[in-house]
């Protein structure tokens, strides 16, 4: 089995695979992962709660945007997995994705790896990979290999987070679609203007794409991270696949080893 770790700022997003299949999903905090022996029983534990014998897991693979964290997490497989292969997707790793990036080594893991995904969901096809986490980023993939670049936003929390450590008066409010444009309180104001705010900067982003990148060619636009589902019936995305960045990673391990017949870096 293969045991893959996407590590972003606010979560730990993780899926333990058997073959294709997913097996296990959970998300852990980021923030939480304390020591290397706090982090790998807490791996042990999750997985004989699932009946994974930790045994069964002979790879891991990690996407990272936090390299504080790797350090703790390498220490921690090495002390609880010792014999499983360790994986980390970072440039120069054999993808199949082709980096037309000024610097190839500022594109994040996750953006590589959400970009893998969609392009073994939807081959040789344009794509607008939309991930809505933390940050809210939307790259900009040609005929399925090759990763133009894109956008990061502030996303929806963390612009919440902006207005009430930077305001007298504004508050925290739940992030979620609001009934109407039009607030009439103040925490209705600032729901409504996070999401359709978030909203019309991304449809105006994915309009840009294709007139910009695509030539207006047809284009599949994907969607995962936490809040993609806020915006399931608005109409901007072709699919919200919730496992995009773990299968991406799971191609991105299985590409890497030596067998594998991708050639493409």
């Amino acid at each position: 089995m293969l045991l893959c770790l996407d590590i972003g700022n606010t979560h730990i997003v993780g899926g333990v695979f058997d073959g294709e299949e997913l097996k296990l999903r959970f998300r852990y905090a980021t923030h939480q992962i304390g020591t290397a022996d706090q982090f790998g029983i807490f791996l042990r534990d999750l997985l004989r709660e699932n009946e994974i014998p930790h045994g069964d897991v002979r790879a891991i693979a990690l996407a990272s945007v936090v390299p504080g964290a790797n350090f703790t997490i390498r220490h921690a497989f090495l002390q609880y997995f010792p014999k499983a292969e360790y994986f980390i997707l970072q440039a120069g790793v054999k993808t199949g994705i082709n980096i037309k990036y000024k610097n190839p080594n500022e594109v994040g893991a996750d953006l590589i790896a959400g970009s893998i995904g969609a392009a073994a969901a939807f081959p040789g096809k344009n794509l607008v990979v939309v991930d809505l986490g933390t940050a809210t980023t939307l790259v900009a993939v040609k005929n399925g290999s090759d990763f133009m670049g894109g956008v990061i936003l502030p996303g929806l929390r963390v612009a919440m987070e902006s207005l009430r450590l930077n305001t007298a008066r504004l508050m925290e409010v739940d992030i979620d679609e609001p009934a109407t444009y039009l607030g009439q309180s103040t925490r209705e104001c600032i729901q409504s203007g996070l999401y359709y705010g978030h909203f019309g900067a991304m449809k105006e982003v994915i309009a840009g794409y294709k007139a910009e990148v695509f030539n207006n060619e047809p284009v599949t636009v994907v969607a995962t991270g936490g809040f993609a589902q806020l915006y399931r019936e608005r109409g901007i995305f072709d699919m919200i696949l919730p496992d995009l960045v773990l299968q991406g990673l799971r191609i991105a391990f299985e590409n890497s080893r030596p067998d594998s017949k991708q050639k493409s870096a």
